[in-house]
């Protein structure tokens, strides 16, 4: 298990570390890929899961995509969702992308983590 720098983040929802196949956002463990957003964090159906996508219009100015353990582009429904929101998207690996979700936190920035699980686990890149 990766532990990320300890920081205070007044009421904000920080990434508290990762591991194979889950993340630990707040201190609660959740399972395969998750949305993050500085007041929640909740299961997300991995990047054809464009409802839960769709829910972040009008809350964040971007977001970070962290598809597991290599960048991978993702679908053209997913960036024409975002693009057409006027959403920025970041693409990384979700271990970039859960460390600079953290420090865009602290800075209090309108964002959201979308996060495929690392190695392993329900929607991972095994």
């Amino acid at each position: 298990m990766i532990h990320l720098t300890e920081v205070t983040f007044d009421d904000a929802t920080p990434i508290d570390s990762y591991g194979p196949g889950f993340f630990r956002i707040g201190g609660q463990v959740m399972f395969g890929a998750v949305i993050v957003t500085s007041d929640a964090a909740r299961s997300w159906g991995g990047m054809e899961d464009l409802d839960a996508v769709r829910d972040l219009i009008g809350a964040v100015d971007f977001v970070l995509l962290g598809t597991g353990r290599r960048m991978v582009q993702p679908p053209a429904a997913l960036r024409a969702l975002l693009e057409d929101a006027g959403i920025g998207i970041e693409l990384m690996s979700s271990d970039s992308a859960a460390r600079t979700y953290n420090v865009l936190l602290a800075e209090g920035r309108r964002m959201a983590a979308l996060l495929l699980p690392v190695d392993g686990g329900p929607g991972g890149d095994g």
